[in-house]
C-alpha cells in the first residue's frame, strides 16, 4: 500500500499545525457515510410514456446544485471566521505594540499643571499670566450647569454611556466624512481629547490615534466620569494662550467661568473646534454662528428647552473683553527673561510683584499708539517705544512697540539704535567734571579731523557760545570739541559709570552718539541727573512669592545706592538741560508748574528720533523710528517724541505737587578756550555781562539739524 494512504478501518491520528489542521478539516469522498439502498428515500416511479432516464438526470442536477450551494455557504462562513480571528489577533498585536511605546500604564499619573506665573502691578492688580497652562482649576460643582453640558452636547453626546471610545460616534463621523469627501467630523470622545492633551502630542498620525484610544480606556477605568469632565474643562486649549475654561472666560469675556452666561458658555464650547478661527474677540460673527449650533445641540439633547435655545439665539447677549495692543506682554516677556537670574528654575506657581503702574501703562500705550496713528504716515515712522521710571530705577511703564500682536520684538529693551544728540549729556558731564561750567565759552566753528568734518545742519555756526547754549541747541562742533578736549575714553567711562551697558567706541564721533544703545539703559543713565547723582539700574520686579503665599522667593535688596556723580555737577547739568526745554530743541515739552530737563536726539539721515526728559519724580524716554532702520521723513527728537513725552508726562504728573530738580549751583565767571601760539589750548576767564553768558546773535547763530530746530526756533531766537 502506498505510504500516506489510509487503510479501510484504520484510525486517523491527529496532526498539529494550522495548515495541517485545515487540510484535515476538509471532507473527502472516502469520508462520506455509505447509506444502504434500503435506507434511502424512494422516489416515485416515472409515469408511463415518460422517459425515466430524463427524470433521473434532472434530479441529479438539482442535487448537485444544492450540494454546491451548501458547500459555498460553508466555505464563506469558515473563511469569515478565519478572517475575524486574524483581525482580532492583528488588533491585539497592534495594541500591544502601541502600548509598548507608552510609559507603563500602571505608573501613569495625571500630570500636574505646569507652574503659572502671575504678574501683578504696584497696586496689586493682575497684569498678565504666563505659563503653558495659564489658568486656575475650577471645580465642576462651581460652574453653571449649562457650561459642561454645552461641551457634552457639541463634542460628545454619548459621554455618559460609552467606555472611553464611542464606536457609534466613530461610525457616524466616518459616514459624514465619506459623504463630504473629506474630514468634516471627528469621532474622538471627550476622554480621548483629554488623553491627547494630558499625555500626547498634537501630531495627526495613526500611532498617536491608537495611543489616544488606549489611554482613553485607561482613564475611564481609573477615573469617574465627573473627574474626567472636570479635568477636560480645566485642560482643554481655547487659543490665545488660554488653557481651561477659567483662563478662556477671563481672556475673552473678562470674567470668571463661574459667571458666564448661556451664550458665553456656548461660545466657549464651540471654540474648541478651532480656537484661532472662532475666537470671539477676532471673529465675533463666526463665534456667534458656532454658538448657535451648540445651543441647538443642547436643546436636541434636552439640556435646555427649545424656548431657551431660541431666546439665546435671537438675543445673543455677551461681552467681549477688549484686546488692546497688548503692550503689557512686553513687560511680561522682560520679566520672563530675568526670572531665572532671580529665582532659578521654577517648579511651582508663583506671583511676581512689579513696579508697573497700570494707569501709567495705559497712558503710555495710548500716547504711543495715538500719536503714531495720527502722524506715522506724515513722518514715515512705523514704530515707537517708551520707558518711564522713578529716579531710583523702578519702571512704572514700558512700551516695547505699538502692537504686541503684530510684533513681539521689544524695542525698549532689546533694540539698540544710535542715540544721536541724546548721548551728548555724557560728553558735557565729563567736561563739567573736568572743571568747566555751564557758562564756559567754546567755539562753534568748522572742524576738520583728518578728513572728517562734523558740522551743523545749515553749515553755519554760532561762534562763541556757552556750554549751556551748545547743549540746549545741540551744536555738533561744540560737542566734538568737548569730546576731544576731555578724551573719548573718558566720555565712554562716564557713560558706563552712569549705567550704559552697551559697548561704546572711544572715537571722536562718540560725542555725536554714534554707538548704539537701548532705550531702557539710556533712560537709566539719565536717572542720576534726577536723583542727585546716585546710581539707578532700571528694574521691574520687586518681590516674588509662591502662589500660596507661604514662601517669599525674592525681594529686591534695599541697599543704599552708590554715588556716581557729584551733587554740584548734577546741579550744573540740570541747569543746562533745563534750558533745552525752555529755549532749546525741546521747547515743545511743556509741563506747567514743573521743573523739567532733558535732551533731544536724532541719528544720521533721520533714522531715529529720541527724547529723554525728566522731573524730580519721573524719567521718561521715547524712541520713534522704523525696524528696518530706514530713514524717516525728517522726524526729529524735538518733534514727535516730545509730543508723546508731553502727553504722557502730563497724565502721569496730574494731581502731584511740583518739586524742583536737584540744584544749588551758582554760576561763576565764564571761561573761554583758544589756541595758543604753539597750538595748545589756553583757558581764560570772562565775566559774563549781567551775570549771564553772551547770547548768540542773528549774524552767527544757526541751529543743528538733528535737533529738529526749524522756523519756530529761529523765530524764538531772532524774532522772525
Amino acid at each position: 500500500m502506498a505510504l500516506g494512504k489510509k487503510k479501510a478501518g484504520e484510525r486517523r491520528e491527529p496532526k498539529f499545525g494550522f495548515a495541517e489542521s485545515l487540510a484535515h478539516l476538509r471532507l473527502g469522498p472516502q469520508d462520506r457515510v455509505s447509506v444502504a439502498d434500503d435506507d434511502r428515500p424512494k422516489k416515485p416511479k416515472a409515469q408511463a410514456g415518460k422517459s425515466g432516464g430524463g427524470g433521473r438526470g434532472k434530479s441529479r442536477g438539482k442535487s448537485r446544485k444544492k450540494g454546491g450551494l451548501r458547500s459555498l455557504v460553508t466555505r464563506t462562513v469558515y473563511w469569515t471566521a478565519v478572517a475575524g480571528i486574524w483581525a482580532v489577533l492583528a488588533v491585539v498585536g497592534i495594541m500591544v505594540w502601541v502600548g509598548a511605546h507608552l510609559p507603563p500604564i500602571q505608573s501613569l499619573e495625571i500630570p500636574k499643571r505646569p507652574p503659572t506665573i502671575t504678574i501683578v502691578g504696584a497696586d496689586g492688580s493682575q497684569l498678565a499670566v504666563r505659563g503653558e497652562m495659564a489658568g486656575t482649576n475650577v471645580s465642576l460643582k462651581d460652574l453653571p450647569p449649562y457650561l459642561p453640558k454645552a461641551f457634552i452636547a457639541i463634542e460628545d453626546r454619548r459621554f455618559y454611556s460609552h467606555f472611553g471610545v464611542d464606536p457609534m460616534g466613530i461610525a457616524r463621523a466616518a459616514v459624514a466624512n465619506v459623504m463630504h469627501r473629506g474630514v468634516s467630523q471627528g469621532g474622538s470622545t471627550l476622554t480621548q481629547q483629554l488623553a491627547k492633551n494630558l499625555f500626547l502630542t498634537q501630531d495627526r498620525t495613526l500611532t498617536r490615534k491608537l495611543q489616544e484610544v488606549e489611554l482613553a480606556l485607561w482613564l475611564e477605568r481609573k477615573h469617574a466620569k465627573a473627574e474626567i469632565l472636570e479635568l477636560y474643562l480645566n485642560r482643554v486649549y481655547f487659543g490665545s494662550g488660554a488653557y481651561g475654561v477659567e483662563a478662556a472666560a477671563r481672556k475673552y469675556f473678562g470674567k470668571s467661568a463661574k459667571e458666564v452666561s448661556l451664550v458665553e458658555a456656548a461660545m466657549l464650547a464651540g471654540l474648541v473646534k478651532s480656537p484661532s478661527r472662532l475666537a470671539p474677540n477676532r471673529n465675533p460673527e463666526g463665534a456667534e454662528k458656532r454658538a448657535q449650533l451648540v445651543l441647538a445641540a443642547m436643546a436636541e439633547a434636552d439640556f435646555i428647552t427649545d424656548k431657551q435655545a431660541r431666546a439665546a439665539i435671537a438675543n445673543p447677549v455677551y461681552t467681549v473683553a477688549p484686546t488692546g495692543a497688548g503692550t503689557l506682554n512686553y513687560v511680561a516677556d522682560w520679566i520672563g527673561e530675568v526670572l531665572d537670574d532671580l529665582v532659578g528654575q521654577i517648579d511651582q506657581s508663583i506671583v511676581v510683584e512689579t513696579s508697573i503702574d497700570p494707569k501709567l501703562q495705559t497712558e503710555a500705550e495710548a500716547a504711543i499708539i495715538d500719536e503714531l496713528a495720527a502722524k506715522s504716515v506724515k513722518f514715515k515712522v512705523s514704530q515707537g517705544a517708551l520707558v518711564a521710571m522713578t529716579p531710583d530705577g523702578a519702571v512704572r511703564a514700558m512700551i516695547g512697540g505699538r502692537n504686541y500682536a503684530d510684533s513681539q520684538f521689544n524695542r525698549a529693551v532689546t533694540a539698540k539704535r544710535q542715540p544721536g544728540s541724546a548721548f551728548k549729556p555724557f560728553v558735557y558731564l565729563t567736561a563739567i567734571e573736568a572743571g568747566l561750567t555751564p557758562d564756559t565759552i567754546r567755539q562753534d566753528a568748522p572742524l576738520d579731523l583728518k578728513g572728517w568734518r562734523p558740522e551743523n545742519y545749515t553749515h553755519e555756526y554760532f561762534g562763541a557760545v556757552t556750554l549751556t547754549q551748545g547743549l540746549a541747541m545741540s551744536l555738533n562742533t561744540v560737542a566734538v570739541r568737548l569730546g576731544l578736549e576731555v578724551g573719548p575714553k573718558n566720555v565712554v567711562r562716564t557713560a558706563h559709570r552712569l549705567g550704559i551697558a552697551s559697548k561704546l567706541d572711544a572715537n571722536p564721533s562718540i560725542a555725536l552718539g554714534t554707538s548704539e544703545v537701548s532705550l531702557a539703559e539710556l533712560v537709566g543713565a539719565y536717572a542720576p541727573f534726577a536723583n542727585g547723582g546716585l546710581m539707578a539700574s532700571p528694574h521691574v520686579v520687586t518681590r516674588i512669592r509662591t502662589a500660596s503665599g507661604n514662601k517669599l522667593l525674592y525681594a529686591r535688596p534695599s541697599d543704599p545706592p552708590s554715588r556716581v556723580v557729584d551733587a554740584r555737577a548734577v546741579a550744573m547739568m540740570n541747569t543746562m538741560m533745563q534750558e533745552t526745554l525752555q529755549s532749546g530743541t525741546g521747547r515743545k515739552a511743556d509741563l506747567p508748574g514743573w521743573s523739567a530737563a532733558g535732551k533731544t536726539g536724532t541719528s544720521q539721515d533721520f533714522r531715529d528720533a529720541w527724547f529723554i526728559g525728566y522731573t524730580s519724580t519721573l524719567i521718561t524716554g521715547v524712541w520713534l523710528g522704523n525696524d528696518d532702520n530706514s530713514p524717516t521723513k525728517k522726524a526729529t527728537g524735538g518733534g514727535l517724541p516730545v509730543d508723546v513725552w508731553t502727553r504722557f508726562m502730563r497724565a502721569a504728573l496730574q494731581g502731584a505737587a511740583p518739586q524742583p530738580l536737584p540744584g544749588g549751583w551758582v554760576e561763576a565767571p565764564a571761561t573761554i578756550a583758544q589756541s595758543g601760539p604753539r597750538g595748545e589750548t589756553q583757558v581764560m576767564n570772562v565775566a559774563p555781562p549781567s551775570g549771564r553768558a553772551p547770547q548768540p546773535t542773528r549774524a552767527n547763530v544757526r541751529p543743528e539739524a538733528d535737533t529738529g530746530l526749524d522756523g519756530w526756533l529761529m523765530d524764538r531766537l531772532f524774532g522772525r
